[in-house]
């Protein structure tokens, strides 16, 4: 007859519960609000992978819900199950400037979600071809807009279109410096930068991801990126505040983590705790870099709230400077 001793009885009563719930748990869904393959469906499916192991069992899959610019991956989370089981990577401009843009939204940002992190950082790059800078002597910011004083409308600048980050980090610019660089709009990154080296335009403004390889290689030279201070993984390019016209500039990509209004406190601490262990790991930053994000946990919950009532002000005037605010 086997027998067991009481420590190994109890020890085995203290672990089914964990177990029990992992078991018992629905899958945690990651929501991408855009198509696989971009910078976010990759930032999502690292965050996932790595939480897997620290979520007591649960599984973790990734949803990507594309579509409306990233309105309705948002709507999906704003709507979904409040138990834990859903969580959305939500950027700061669908956050802070899309409720001045659109018409209509379909959800509410201060009433329908909770704020569970920040999860990444980034901001717009501004680039010139590497041709185009020598011929017109652009070795840095101050020496683009001097010549675009001098020959008003004579920089045309890729960007996403209006009411997106990079064609407000543009309308920013042209603000505070009082020049005027052409918004010439685009589909996609990369037939910017193809135009950009090409020479069909003279800069353009975008997400990192599709400018780091041209930047590297020296077909494009980055003469600033849209924030107060340097990008982590872009040390060697000036933040636009540097440049004295544009002192008072910095628009950050940041993207949240975002859970349905009504998820409990006790499941968002969960979460916030898992996907900071995440994003405090040094090979998890290392993973984000080729995609054009530094990895960034807020303090708390509270303090990634905090944070999105507190910027949203700023992205209202960027909104109205740029004339993409509703009418």
């Amino acid at each position: 007859m086997i027998r067991f001793s009481r420590r190994a009885v109890l020890l085995g009563t203290l672990a089914a519960p964990s177990l029990a719930l992992g078991q018992t748990r629905r899958p945690l869904r990651v929501v991408v609000p855009f198509p696989p393959g971009g910078g976010v469906d990759s930032l999502g499916r690292l965050l996932a992978e790595r939480l897997t192991p620290l979520l007591e069992g649960q599984q973790v899959v990734v949803e990507n819900r594309s579509g409306g610019g990233g309105l309705i991956g948002a709507d999906a989370v704003a709507k979904g199950p409040a138990d834990g089981s859903i969580i959305g990577i939500i950027g700061a401009a669908t956050l802070c400037a899309a409720p001045f843009i659109q018409p209509s939204m379909p959800f509410d940002v201060t009433k329908d979600f909770r704020a569970v992190t920040q999860v990444s950082d980034s901001a717009v790059v501004i680039a010139v071809g590497a041709d185009v800078a020598r011929r017109h002597g652009w070795t840095d910011m101050a020496a683009l807009l001097a010549w675009a004083k001098a020959n008003p409308g004579g920089a045309r600048v890729a960007n996403a279109g209006v009411g997106t980050v990079t064609n407000l980090a543009l309308a920013a610019i042209n603000t505070a410096a009082g020049v005027d660089l052409t918004s010439v709009p685009y589909r996609g990154g990369a037939q910017q930068a193809m135009d950009v080296i090409a020479g069909t335009v003279e800069a353009t403004a975008d997400l990192p991801a599709a400018l780091l390889p041209h930047i590297a290689a020296g077909r494009m030279k980055a003469l600033g990126v849209s924030a107060s201070t340097r990008l982590a993984f872009l040390p060697e390019v000036p933040a636009l505040a540097e440049t004295p016209a544009l002192a008072g500039i910095d628009i950050r990509s940041w993207n949240a983590i975002m859970a349905p209004a009504a998820t409990p406190e006790a499941e968002v601490q969960r979460l916030f705790a898992a996907i900071a262990r995440v994003g405090r790991d040094p090979s998890f930053a290392a993973a984000l870099r080729p995609f054009g994000y530094d990895a960034v946990v807020s303090e708390s919950p509270a303090a990634m709230a905090a944070r999105i009532l507190r910027e949203t002000p700023s992205w209202r005037r960027l909104v109205a400077i740029s004339g993409a605010a509703r009418q």
